[in-house]
């Protein structure tokens, strides 16, 4: 008999304001960094207009109108057996330009209608305060993060909806995925993490390391508040976990596997541990990058390290320094390239499906840190087909999830990980990050609309719902041939 999950395990769902919510002008809401990305396609990234351009489509301002719909959609997660469900509030809701004096009480009352109702319904808040979206002030008129002055806007922010949900809300989470930034290329990342203003002809690198600092520093300001507000707080943060494998046994290979995951380390490390790890300092002399901090910053990194670590897995990936081998070239280690990894699978978007590699970063990071671990990001991506009679067939889907979820259970069981919940990515059908599509679709319910922006928006059950329905009823399986039933 194989045993199931721990007797509190948090199974859930994961969304994100911005891709669910739509109502982007509603109940004084302004606008945010997120609000200007049109919407792109498969392998196309989204375009960043200087504020709302006529004629463009813009496909968060609607998204899946959760924000009209959150009561019935609640329905159905209650129906679904969820005991936890993810979302962000969004910054712009109750500091409208980001620097106001005071909130926007429509949107205080809006999450505050939204918490009650998952609470009534039996299901945990989990939230994220900053998930992909700013407040369009900053950027425009402070440059986005890498002006300090937005750590004390973002901890007023904090301040204020830690205050108002400390009775309803115990799970909280401060940036989301702040390392998928740390390799300074990707427009999309620097953006909608930290909302950039680069300007011309400056090293991008070093304004990306000095934005996630500031970000680092705003967190740890925040959890310090947060635990001061209410003890009970378990504050986490939330990384983007990319285990990257030495593609062969080439001992070059392994010390390139170690030097790109130190960018991915860093942003966790500083969370976790409370100061800045060795060997990004020794990497910012040696690129003569001059970041600033002061001692002040550094005593609040240490009095500000997060409870638990939040995480997503997707993909893993593979480097190598072999010259044979093909892959594009990278920056961390001499003659490294990072190479497709020929033991595994890809998605339609070309994601590596390897629900081994959860295993991996479950032992990595548990090893490293020692506090308990959530997975809050973890979904499959897919073209699903909606048959004549309604269904959606995605056996595919429940393949993935069942793969996964496998692998989680041997970290609990044989090697000892403690591991808080699952919350998989898109539990609903919604807007995708990366493409601003909708038809890249990860949820459970299904929701009428297309890459368009057309369609009814009604909600239906996929068979996956049915099978994670099962799973959470069961807290996991306990026959020997798996999660069927």
């Amino acid at each position: 008999m194989k045993k199931k999950f721990p007797e509190h395990f948090l199974w859930g769902g994961a969304v994100a304001a911005h891709q669910i919510e739509g109502g982007y002008d509603q109940q004084g809401r302004g606008l945010s960094c997120a609000d200007v990305m049109t919407a792109g396609s498969n392998g196309v990234e989204r375009e960043i207009t200087h504020g709302i351009v006529e004629g463009k489509y813009y496909p968060n301002h609607e998204a899946i109108d959760f924000y009209h719909r959150y009561k019935s959609d609640i329905r159905l997660f209650k129906e679904l057996g969820l005991k936890a469900f993810r979302t962000s509030i969004s910054w712009s809701r109750i500091f409208p330009n980001g620097d106001d004096h005071e909130p926007n009480e429509g949107g205080l009352q809006f999450y505050d209608d939204l918490f009650d109702e998952l609470l009534k319904n039996g299901i945990e808040p989990v939230i994220t305060l900053s998930h992909f979206e700013i407040p369009y002030h900053l950027y425009e008129v402070y440059g986005g993060f890498r002006n300090k002055k937005l750590i004390d806007f973002f901890v007023r922010y904090a301040q204020v909806v830690m205050h108002r949900y400390k009775d309803k809300v115990k799970y909280w989470m401060t940036f989301n995925e702040i390392n998928n930034q740390a390799d300074g290329q990707s427009d999309l990342h620097a953006w909608t993490n930290s909302a950039i203003q680069f300007e011309e002809g400056e090293n991008r690198e070093a304004v990306i390391f000095q934005a996630g600092l500031n970000e680092l520093i705003a967190s740890s300001k925040v959890v310090k508040l947060g635990h001061e507000i209410n003890p009970d707080f378990q504050i986490g943060c939330m990384m983007a976990y990319v285990p990257v494998y030495a593609y062969t046994c080439q001992p070059t290979d392994q010390m390139a596997s170690i030097k790109v995951m130190h960018r991915r380390y860093f942003y966790s490390d500083v969370h976790a541990r409370g100061r800045i790890p060795h060997y990004i300092l020794k990497y910012w002399e040696k690129k003569q990058y001059h970041i600033e901090y002061n001692a002040e910053e550094l005593q609040a990194l240490r009095e500000g390290c997060v409870d638990f670590i939040g995480f997503s897995y997707y993909m893993s990936g593979a480097v190598t320094t072999v010259d044979e081998l093909d892959g594009h070239d990278i920056t961390d280690f001499p003659h490294a390239k990072m190479s497709q990894n020929p033991y595994i699978k890809s998605s339609d978007w070309g994601w590596a499906i390897d629900p081994v590699g959860l295993r991996v970063v479950l032992n990595l990071i548990y090893e490293r840190y020692e506090k308990p671990l959530f997975i809050v990001e973890n979904g499959f991506g897919a073209y699903d087909q909606k048959m004549a009679d309604g269904a959606v067939h995605d056996r595919y889907r429940i393949d993935y999830l069942k793969q996964h979820i496998e692998q989680m259970q041997k970290a609990i069981d044989e090697d000892g990980v403690d591991l808080m919940g699952y919350t998989p990515w898109g539990i609903i059908d919604l807007v995708s990050f990366g493409s601003g599509e909708m038809e890249k679709r990860y949820g459970m319910i299904y929701v009428d609309k297309d890459n368009q922006g057309h369609g009814s928006l009604a909600r239906s059950k996929k068979d996956s719902f049915e099978w994670y329905k099962n799973l959470i009823a069961e807290n996991g399986w306990t026959k020997e041939e798996g999660m069927e039933h």
